[in-house]
């Protein structure tokens, strides 16, 4: 009927409609328009899958009849709807215990956090207040040294008597001091350490250059310490005008409450200033103007004093500091001798612990590589046991217990794995620490020669007498 209509009628149809057909499963017929009554049957046919009619205009003046398959809506079983539902029941029992702890957790968030500004607040204040009681300590301090030095200022005296010969006799163990200081320069590694062997170093040569400077200040004329006694003056009195600035903004800040009305918002406020300090190094501030004034009124007091007293006592201070150091060296290199013992044993413990985790990865690595066999035949098993043929492909114990088998291997193995990398960075660590060894041990001979042989000879020669 077909090859009849297409004789006698164009068969046209319009681009989009062609598009539309191509997209869709669909039969398609053309009929001229008297005949399309007569295919009306077609809509009537029953079959297990339906057939859709849909007539649409033609430009050759005919009807073009589309069919397509409707396909059955999906069916499901009693189980799945009840899951279906069991699901939404367990989906809403969970948002809302969620629900109910988030609102208990707010509530106590809440709480906490009001109960943490009122105790920052209240530590804050306290923290105001001491440090109000810490300016004001200092700032007696700086005011009673400040009227000291001043009083000073008017009683300087000067004398100058046999001081030339001092200076030239202390020449000589303020050189070894700063050469010992320059040896132990030479100090590598860990051992470049600021110990006690270089803190009395330092403080030997500050003893000395003290004792020069003073005995040098002696033979110079009294103006000359009074400049630097006023100089240390100047910075008394410039830290004085600074903590009184200090005090009255913190005094105000103290004062301050949360119903002040000059508080407000200030943008960028909560930083460190780049310029600030410490606390620790406010009050060395503090304490090194209040030491350089001490040193300043000692100097001018050692000066209204009688010259032998003077040379006695700095005698004895360089002394006392030249057995100091002496004993600090002793110590050092003995602590030195017993860190280097230490540090070889513990070497030769480390070298048996590498021994050790070889073995063990090598045992590892055997154990990993003996499970190949008990798995591949796990698994070639189960392979096998898949060619069952219909019903006799059972889920069976035997089916289950190798699956759990080659769970069971499978995890063995790749705890054995973890083990095996957790072994072998150890037996890196290990080696590591070796090298680390041997590297200190090397170090510490270095400064054995260095305390032990050069400044120990050195400092034989060292020869302080009263003058």
């Amino acid at each position: 009927m077909n090859d009849s209509i297409k004789e006698n009628h164009s068969f046209c149809i319009d681009k989009q409609l062609r598009r539309h057909i191509e997209r869709e499963d669909y039969y398609c017929y053309y009929f001229p328009v008297p005949l399309l009554h007569r295919v009306s049957f077609l809509g009537g046919c029953t079959c297990s899958r339906r057939l859709k009619l849909l007539p649409l205009p033609c430009s050759a003046g005919g009807v073009i009849v589309m069919a397509k398959l409707v396909k059955a809506p999906i069916r499901f079983l009693p189980q799945e709807w009840n899951y279906s539902n069991k699901t939404h029941y367990n989906n809403a029992e969970v948002q809302r215990s969620r629900s109910e702890r988030l609102v208990a957790e707010s509530e106590r968030l809440v709480d906490e956090i009001e109960n943490t500004t009122r105790k920052t607040q209240r530590d804050v204040n306290k923290k105001l207040e001491q440090r109000i009681e810490e300016i004001t300590y200092w700032k007696k301090e700086l005011n009673t040294k400040l009227d000291e030095l001043i009083i000073e200022n008017d009683l300087l005296l000067a004398q100058k008597t046999r001081l030339l010969k001092a200076l030239d006799k202390l020449q000589e163990p303020l050189c070894i001091a700063q050469q010992c200081l320059v040896n132990r320069e030479n100090r590598v590694g860990i051992d470049l350490v600021h110990d006690e062997v270089e803190r009395e170093l330092m403080k030997e040569v500050e003893v000395i250059q003290g004792v020069m400077a003073l005995l040098q200040r002696t033979l110079e004329q009294t103006d000359e310490q009074i400049r630097l006694n006023r100089s240390a003056q100047f910075y008394l009195e410039k830290d004085l005008k600074d903590k009184f600035t200090a005090l009255t903004v913190d005094d105000y800040a103290a004062s301050m409450t949360n119903n002040t009305p000059d508080i407000s918002y200030v943008a960028n406020v909560v930083r460190i200033e780049g310029n600030s300090v410490t606390p620790q190094e406010w009050i060395d501030f503090t304490n090194t103007n209040i030491v350089k004034a001490d040193k300043q009124k000692n100097s001018s007091k050692a000066l209204r004093s009688l010259i032998d007293s003077i040379l006695a006592e700095t005698t004895n201070d360089v002394l006392k500091q030249n057995e100091a150091v002496n004993l600090a060296f002793k110590f050092r290199i003995q602590e030195t001798k017993d860190a280097k013992c230490k540090l070889e044993v513990h070497l030769n413990r480390v070298l048996s612990e590498i021994a050790a985790q070889e073995k063990n990865i090598d045992l590892l690595k055997k154990t990993i590589m003996d499970k190949e066999g008990p798995l591949k035949l796990a698994e070639t098993r189960l392979d096998t046991r898949t060619k069952r043929p219909n019903v006799e492909l059972v889920r069976d114990p035997a089916q289950y217990r190798l699956i759990s088998e080659v769970q069971e291997i499978t995890t063995n193995v790749d705890r054995l794995r973890e083990t095996l990398g957790q072994a072998e960075m150890e037996l890196k660590g290990l080696r590591r620490n070796q090298l680390a060894l041997e590297e200190d041990i090397q170090v510490k001979e270095n400064t054995l020669y260095i305390d032990d042989v050069l400044n120990s000879n050195l400092r034989k020669s060292i020869s302080v007498n009263y003058f």
